[in-house]
């Protein structure tokens, strides 16, 4: 019984014995994991291990085994493999180490480093596993790293292992910076020791964030910077290419940006990096001038005046000469960033009172090299030197005083000297730069700001740019008032005055100046925001008088001129309208116009009140970025809005034009953009307030809070209501679509089934579209629940009864259009059932097109209903998931159905993939190629042109794909182009796309490219 328990006794230690041998003698890899494994559960210790492998006795019941000991074998590659097991558990378990293990595993391991060389990469890979230990004495570090750098010549070692030694000493730098740092230069002579030579871009990256780590964290030196510069900066500039299908993904630019940041981390290495900095800049290549910008760039954060001192000339020669002479953009602009860090690092320099101010020095300098080519008369420098002096300017606040004080005077002198509008807007532009410079920085002194000298001449300067005919000096000297005008206290009240007279003025330009007009507009609105008083005093009553003049231009049906003029004012008062106080004087007056149109003293077309409503939407949506100027608007305007649209929709017993213009499609049209874009930023408390009116107005007849509410009959729009009075459910549909999702409807179950009832009337389509869109609208918003249930039950059971019946089925299918929308972007599951309704009606003999068509509306944004700006419950990935659930369904479809209708599958499907985004569609596209491919022989011409959008971005980016159609494709696009018009709206794409093989290799696809290119341009053309 007592030699069985010793048998048991026995067994684990025979057991590891044999996973040893395994893989020490038998050259197996799989023991080695199972003993990392065991060791972890717990079934050996490393110990054991180490013993398995060292040990020279073996149990009597393994006596068939060889004897011998792993680790002391003679043989080298014996050793190296029980090395090699031992590293390998170690690096698994070494975790679980007491610290007296640790110990005699470091001296075995260090002694073995003047093994032979067979064994030191198993010995480099015990060593990173022990240098992960937490239970590593103190001291140990130092002696693995003195060992290493002694006994081990690392640059003859493979990659792999080179990597190993690198992972030592990161390791050893992240937990025992106090100890290495103790070794004083000795560490980082070491350190370069191991470097030196190094190729390997893996490696690299791992030893150049070592040395910024040496640096960074003060590590010492010593006498050993320079040496420490050689050993990096001899890889600079990079010139690596990564090999094709590389596994690493190691790129140029990582390598870049790793050396960069070890040559820009400390001010030792100036003396060193500065002329190899401006060597590369000289050098013709073209990398390592840019690599060398933006390293000197990386620098100057860190330097200061002292390093950069004796370098200053022969970089400020370096870079000039790129400015002014380099075919290089990007050399051109890395060039002035760099000139603005110089400068920035030379301002921010703290100063000895004895001490030589260098910044004044360079910015001399560069006046003098620059600002003689700023009064030649060829102007030919011009550029370059503005350039070069703005970027110093934007370097600091004293920098701009500077050369702002300097400049400014001559480029004055030179605007007045020259009589050319084009070389005075060179000019302007360039003051226009300084100007901008000046905004940058802040003056607590109203005194200290170098412009308040120049004020009045650059007032005077500014308008005389902008009473220049000549348009683009007029453009920059607008530009030029914006920016004055943004900086405090440059225009005085007869500055502004006058400056308001000149954007009046061009306010009113005629078409052929439609960008000043458009740039004048853009400047009042942001010069109002700053001096909204003067806008209101000298402006706002000239654009009221202009409108009256213009209210009785179209009382008289004057011409087209005066109809300009009339457009124009309002898109100026509109323009205008960006501060609370100037708001509060402009809406009364476009309501006031729109009130006057309405007596029926103006003559007015459906443009002239779309115009008007246009201004009001501009208005309300700069009322958007105030809460305060928001509410104004809606409680102003949204009342007169609707008391003008329910004063139209009464009958009158005498006829009235304007009021029948109110009613037309795309005057309400443009109301309903008006009454949404003043709702949606309204906050909840406010929107309730408004709901609490609006709602009971179309369900009641309330207009007790409308202005004006003296009419002849009730307002019931769903009660028998006229079919005027029903068409203003569009404005319902504009405002409560627009409200956010937690504001309470008043009535909402007998609002939904009124809406409900509306959507199926045949009376009026437009009245029975805006009750779907309103119905869907509040669908998508409402929470999930029972109510919801109801609702939709209600819309479904309406739809089938309206598909149903002749009368009503377009209507029905409108409304089954717009709650599948309306589910379809909110994922609720019944929006399947509803599809599949829909591709039914694919097949339909009658409303089959439409179904198709239906596709579009489903996978597009809408801009009154249903968008994210109104507050619509919208699923990011909806087109995506719409794509997946839908379109094996659709092609199915296809092929199932006769030929007469197989036209509505291809429409709807071609509308879904032309709204999907490119990345989704790419990779779809060749399964279905063959279906689109058969959608250009439809011939329904939107099938065509959709169809054509899904193929243009699979020729452009699957070239391989549509290689195996190329007949098929050549056919079919032939037939189409014997209709030029369809292929109109592709050329700017096509001709953007054969610009790529104008660059080919090889000559006959340069020239077919050409030939190609010169018909598309022709395209169109008259006798094309």
């Amino acid at each position: 019984m007592a030699a069985a328990a010793d048998l048991e006794a026995v067994a684990p230690t025979g057991a590891l014995w044999g996973l040893v041998h395994d893989f020490v003698m038998g050259q197996q890899e799989g023991p080695a994991d199972q003993v990392a494994a065991d060791v972890k559960s717990g079934s050996y210790t490393v110990l054991q291990v180490v013993e398995a492998l060292g040990t020279s006795r073996i149990p009597s019941l393994l006596v068939s085994m060889p004897r011998g000991s792993s680790l002391e074998n003679p043989e080298p590659r014996t050793r190296e493999r029980g090395i090699q097991l031992l590293s390998q558990v170690l690096l698994q378990c070494h975790s679980l180490l007491l610290e007296k293990e640790v110990v005699h595993l470091i001296l075995f391991y260090e002694n073995r480093l003047k093994d032979h060389h067979l064994v030191i990469p198993s010995v480099l890979r015990g060593l990173r596993a022990l240098s992960l230990c937490v239970t590593l004495p103190p001291g140990l570090a130092v002696s693995v790293l003195k060992a290493i750098f002694q006994e081990v010549h690392v640059q003859s070692l493979p990659q792999v292992d080179r990597h190993t030694v690198y992972s030592i000493i990161t390791n050893f730098m992240r937990t025992r910076e106090e100890e290495l740092k103790g070794l004083g230069a000795d560490f980082t002579f070491g350190f370069i020791q191991v470097m030196d030579g190094e190729k390997d871009p893996r490696n690299l990256l791992v030893a150049f964030r070592i040395v910024q780590d040496l640096i960074s964290r003060d590590y010492s030196l010593g006498p050993f910077v320079e040496e420490l510069f050689e050993v990096t900066s001899c890889y600079f500039p990079i010139d690596f290419t990564p090999p094709p299908n590389d596994p690493h993904g190691i790129q140029r630019e990582d390598l870049i940006l790793s050396l960069r940041a070890v040559l820009a981390s400390t001010p030792r290495f100036a003396e060193f990096l500065l002329p190899l900095l401006i060597e590369k800049v000289d050098s013709e290549i073209l990398s390592a001038k840019l690599d060398s910008l933006q390293t000197l760039n990386a620098c100057c954060a860190v330097y200061g005046q002292k390093e950069l001192k004796d370098f200053l000339p022969s970089l400020w020669a370096s870079i000039r000469r790129e400015v002014f002479q380099t075919a290089s953009e990007r050399v051109e602009a890395e060039g002035l960033a760099a000139l603005q860090s110089l400068t920035a690092c030379l301002s921010r320099s703290v100063l000895r009172a004895d001490a030589e101010d260098l910044l004044d020095f360079f910015l001399s300098n560069i006046l003098q090299d620059c600002r003689h080519h700023l009064c030649e008369p060829d102007m030919k420098l011009v550029w370059p030197s503005a350039k070069l002096l703005q970027a110093a300017a934007g370097a600091s606040a004293r920098a701009c005083d500077y050369i702002t004080s300097n400049v400014l005077p001559l480029l004055l002198e030179q605007f007045h000297k020259h009589s050319q509008s084009n070389q005075r807007r060179t000019i302007l532009e360039m003051i226009l730069g300084f100007l901008k410079l000046q905004q940058k920085w802040s003056y607590e002194n109203k005194g200290e700001r170098p412009l308040t000298a120049f004020k009045d001449q650059l007032c005077s300067l500014v308008f005389t740019a902008l009473a220049d005919p000549n348009t683009q000096l007029q453009l920059v000297g607008i530009r030029t008032l914006t920016v004055l005008g943004a900086q405090p206290d440059l225009l005085s009240p007869g500055d502004l005055e006058l400056a308001v007279g000149h954007l009046y003025r061009l306010s009113f330009l005629e078409e052929d100046a439609q960008s000043c007009r458009v740039a004048a507009l853009e400047a009042s609105g942001a010069l109002a925001t700053l001096y909204p008083v003067a806008f209101s005093s000298h402006l706002v009553p000239k654009l009221a008088e202009e409108l009256c003049m213009g209210e009785s231009d179209l009382a008289r049906e004057d011409g087209s001129t005066n109809c300009s003029r009339h457009l124009r004012c309002l898109q100026a008062l509109s323009a205008v309208s960006t501060h609370p106080s100037i708001v509060k004087e402009t809406l009364p007056l476009l309501l006031q116009h729109l009130c006057q149109m309405n007596k029926g003293n103006v003559v007015a077309e459906p443009s002239e009140v779309i115009a008007v409503c246009q201004s009001l939407q501009r208005v309300a949506e700069k009322c958007q970025l105030d809460p305060e100027s928001c509410w104004y608007f809606h409680q102003t305007a949204i009342p007169c809005l609707l008391a003008l649209a329910v004063q139209a929709s009464m009958p009158e017993k005498e006829h009235s034009i304007m009021r029948k213009v109110l009613l037309e499609d795309e005057v309400l049209a443009a109301m309903v953009s008006v009454i949404g874009t003043a709702t949606t930023h309204l906050s909840p408390d406010l929107a309730a307030q408004s709901v609490a009116c609006i709602v009971p107005l179309f369900l009641d007849g309330n207009i007790s809070f409308l202005p004006e509410n003296s009419f002849p009959c009730r307002f019931q729009p769903f009660q028998d209501g006229s079919s005027g009075q029903r068409r203003l459910v569009a404005l319902l549909m504009a405002f409560v679509c627009s409200l956010p999702r937690n504001v309470e409807i008043p009535q909402l179950n007998q609002l939904m089934r009124e809406l409900l009832e509306l959507s199926c009337c045949h009376g009026c389509p437009f009245s029975s579209t805006a009750a779907a869109k309103c119905f869907a609208g509040l669908l998508n918003k409402h929470p999930a629940g029972q109510q919801l249930d109801e609702f939709l039950q209600l819309a479904v059971d309406k739809v089938e009864a309206g598909l149903g019946s002749g009368a009503h089925r377009s209507q029905a299918f409108t409304l089954l259009l717009w709650v599948t929308k309306a589910l379809v972007l909110r994922y609720h599951p019944l929006s399947s059932c509803l599809t599949d309704r829909l591709m039914g009606l694919l097949s339909d003999s009658e409303l089959g097109p439409k179904a198709a068509d239906g596709f579009s509306l489903l996978m597009s944004d809408c801009t009154d209903v249903l968008t994210r700006a109104g507050h619509a419950d919208v699923r990011i990935m909806f087109r995506q998931r719409f794509f997946t659930d839908n379109v094996p369904a659709l092609v199915q479809g296809f092929h199932a159905a006769p030929q007469d209708v197989k036209p509505n599958y291809l429409k709807g499907l071609s509308h879904v993939l032309n709204r999907l985004p490119k990345p989704v569609l790419l990779p779809e596209l060749p399964t279905l190629l063959s279906l689109l491919l058969e959608a250009l022989s439809c011939p329904d011409c939107v099938v065509q042109l959709s169809t054509l959008s899904c193929l243009q971005p699979l020729l452009l980016e699957a070239p391989q794909v549509m290689s195996l159609h190329v007949d098929t494709l050549v056919t079919k696009f032939l037939n189409l182009s014997s209709s030029p018009s369809m292929l109109l709206p592709y050329k700017p794409q096509v001709i953007r796309a054969l610009a790529k093989p104008l660059d080919d290799k090889k000559r006959l696809v340069r020239k077919e490219a050409v030939s190609a290119r010169g018909e598309w341009f022709l395209l169109g053309s008259p006798g094309s």
